[in-house]
């Protein structure tokens, strides 16, 4: 491959350091591979700039959260003729809001858990007494434009809720108050674009915590990831079923994951959708092409094909 590939990693979201990681996971394992490639701090006041001196024949984009998984990076790589890693500007902002993402499962029939969307204009109500009425507890509270699970919160009764709507309004004004789906939480990643879709094996999660929260999902040993995950062959469909579903009703490409709680019925929920999943070595993605015979630098490298196809 001898197209010159600008990996783009970092800038000044909150999850600018797991972007770094991945960023440069990426290059090294590029580089590895013998491809042309080298990194870019992400600057989003310089970007447009930025990419032309650095004139890439192709962009892979490792900028996790605010910027690279919204589709703003997207929309100035299109308006520069630059191809990208990834889903694309409207399905990329669509993702990455997590209560337009729930309105869209909602009406193509994706399970996915009964929740409320609040704004921060709804704070003169008395939010935390409404949440106790409609919502057996634990609830899940979610702040709607974050990743890696920052500023979701997990709570276990009515007397934290008000904190839990002080941490993920800080984040921005809307926010996701969602019915919590106990049993296991399994991942399902996709490849491809709307015309063929290609599932990796299904990922079962454990941690030491039993929260699948940050620390567990880029601290090593605090998760397990378990391949095959230990569910039914009818459980394996439905999930993949539903993975394939949100791929395909979002406009989503290159790769995905869809991050889902199997119930105790065997109905997989949808509770996550990423777009530029995490690239670490204690990643989803890479373990699940790992078990189909896809070393890491070929998964980089499929991406970057995938980019340079469309």
């Amino acid at each position: 491959m001898n197209q010159k590939i600008v990996v783009v990693m970092g800038g000044p979201s909150s999850e600018a350091e797991v972007s770094r990681r991945t960023g440069k996971a990426v290059l090294d394992a590029l580089t590895s591979e013998g491809c042309n490639a080298v990194g870019l701090e992400f600057d989003p006041k310089n970007f447009a700039e930025d990419i032309k001196t650095c004139a890439p024949d192709v962009v892979f984009n490792a900028v996790h959260g605010a910027f690279g998984e919204d589709g703003r990076i997207q929309a100035v790589l299109e308006l520069l003729g630059i191809p990208y890693t990834g889903s694309g500007v409207l399905a990329s902002a669509v993702t990455m809001d997590k209560t337009a993402a729930k309105r869209l499962m909602l009406g193509e029939g994706i399970s996915t858990p009964r929740s409320h969307i609040y704004r921060t204009v709804d704070r003169a109500r008395d939010i935390a007494g409404e949440i106790a009425g409609e919502f057996s507890f634990p609830v899940v509270v979610k702040a709607a434009s974050q990743g890696s699970s920052i500023g979701v919160v997990i709570v276990e009764e009515k007397d934290a809720i008000e904190s839990a709507l002080e941490e993920c309004f800080r984040y921005g004004d809307d926010i996701l108050v969602e019915e919590f789906i106990s049993g296991k939480e399994i991942t399902v990643a996709v490849l491809g674009d709307d015309k063929e879709q290609t599932i990796l094996p299904i990922i079962e999660i454990t941690t030491t915590s039993g929260r699948y929260d940050y620390e567990s999902k880029y601290t090593k040993g605090a998760s397990e990831h378990i391949i095959p995950a230990r569910i039914s062959g009818e459980e394996k469909k439905k999930a993949e079923e539903a993975a394939k579903a949100c791929f395909c009703a979002c406009s989503c490409r290159g790769v995905a994951r869809f991050d889902m709680m199997l119930s105790a019925d065997g109905t997989p929920f949808v509770i996550d959708i990423n777009t530029v999943p995490g690239m670490t070595e204690t990643s989803l993605v890479p373990d699940a092409a790992r078990a189909v015979g896809i070393s890491f630098g070929e998964l980089c490298k499929k991406l970057v094909a995938m980019a340079l196809e469309k």
